[in-house]
């Protein structure tokens, strides 16, 4: 190697240590996944240049993998694209844990045309390599070049490995902060949030409800006659069955509405900038849906359940969160006392949240 390559190799291997260096610091100073993938997008853009590049993961649920993140030419075709194991050579280095760098994808019979027929790009050069953390594959990170563009190297394969290396720790991180940070705010029984994530997230909306003068409301919700079935059918058949009334609440809201455990077989919904008209659509709706469900029938049960609902809007029935709360569940009651399996709504008379009104 002569003096001038030599110099070029260091000064390469130098500015490498010193980026790896900064990326590894920001890395642990943040659990924020967003923030994590827009490091890693900066850093494989300022070391390796590539003309497109995207960051695969698992979908948890699924199993299959899908684009987080894609840079470059036909990068919003791809995003709606989903990758399964072993297809092509991104879910091929997924299923093997083992890199891959491809001088040219027309002999390789692993290559997935299909990706580029969604983005209108032609591929040449391929450099993949898996996402590893604690022994477990994540995802993967793949650098595209096209026919113009300089296939990869040995060298951009060490690099971007290192890079796979920081990024796959730094997800998983980020990850398991999310899941301890959902724990704190979900009910263990239902999947719903639970009761203090309602006061929390009523404090947020309230707060922008008075900012932008968007209405707010609340839908409180009590099971008619629960006791019934832990009576009957044990307690267990309970805890599913209101594991039962919480993915039915989630089905019937939209997908800005937040579904909460309040306590007990009592539930709200907090509906963001929707009028008290809006809202007592969505509670009606919720009621005739409970009237025609049959629950439990997996466990050859169909039994059948009511609700009592309560609606009250900030700021037509309260001027506080506080107050919000207190009318939407006076509103509840008001419902079980009319005679249950219906709505009620929330009318404030000079400042009294209290008095409430029936509305069909």
């Amino acid at each position: 190697m002569n003096p001038a390559d030599l110099l070029s190799a260091m000064k390469r291997t130098v500015e490498q240590l010193a980026a790896f260096n900064e990326m590894a610091k920001a890395l642990t100073s943040t659990l924020e996944l967003k923030e994590v993938l827009q490091l890693v997008m900066q850093k494989v853009s300022d070391l390796l240049h590539p003309r497109n590049w995207s960051l695969i993961l698992q979908d948890e649920r699924t199993g299959k993998l899908y684009f987080e993140v894609v840079v470059g030419e036909g990068a919003e075709a791809l995003k709606s694209l989903q990758v399964l194991p072993g297809e092509g050579i991104a879910g091929t280095v997924f299923s093997t844990a083992t890199a891959r760098l491809v001088d040219d994808v027309g002999g390789d019979p692993s290559f997935a045309p299909r990706f580029d027929q969604a983005s209108a790009f032609r591929t040449r050069s391929i450099l993949a390599v898996p996402l590893i953390a604690r022994g477990s594959v994540l995802g993967v990170m793949e650098l595209v070049n096209g026919p113009s563009d300089p296939p990869f190297t040995a060298d951009d394969l060490t690099t971007l490995t290192a890079i796979a290396d920081y990024a796959a720790i730094a997800i998983e991180n980020a990850r398991n902060f999310r899941r301890v940070q959902e724990l704190t705010i979900t009910d263990e029984h239902t999947g719903c949030f639970n009761a203090r994530h309602l006061r929390a997230q009523l404090d947020h909306e309230v707060k922008r409800s008075q900012r932008f003068h968007h209405p707010l409301s609340l839908v409180f919700l009590d099971l008619d006659h629960f006791k019934s079935v832990n009576d009957t059918h044990g307690h267990l058949v309970g805890s599913a069955l209101l594991k039962e009334v919480g993915e039915l609440l989630v089905a019937s809201s939209r997908q800005l509405d937040q579904v909460f455990r309040y306590g007990g077989d009592e539930f709200a919904l907090m509906l963001v900038e929707t009028a008290p008209e809006g809202a007592m659509i969505t509670a009606r709706r919720i009621r005739d849906a409970f009237r025609s469900r049959r629950f439990m029938q997996s466990q050859g049960l169909e039994l059948r359940l009511t609700a009592s609902l309560g609606v009250a809007t900030f700021p037509d029935h309260a001027s506080s969160t506080t107050e919000l709360i207190r009318a939407a569940d006076f509103a509840m009651y008001a419902a079980k006392a009319q005679g249950r399996d219906d709505v009620c709504l929330a009318e404030r008379v000079s400042d009294d949240p209290n008095v409430l009104q029936r509305v069909r």
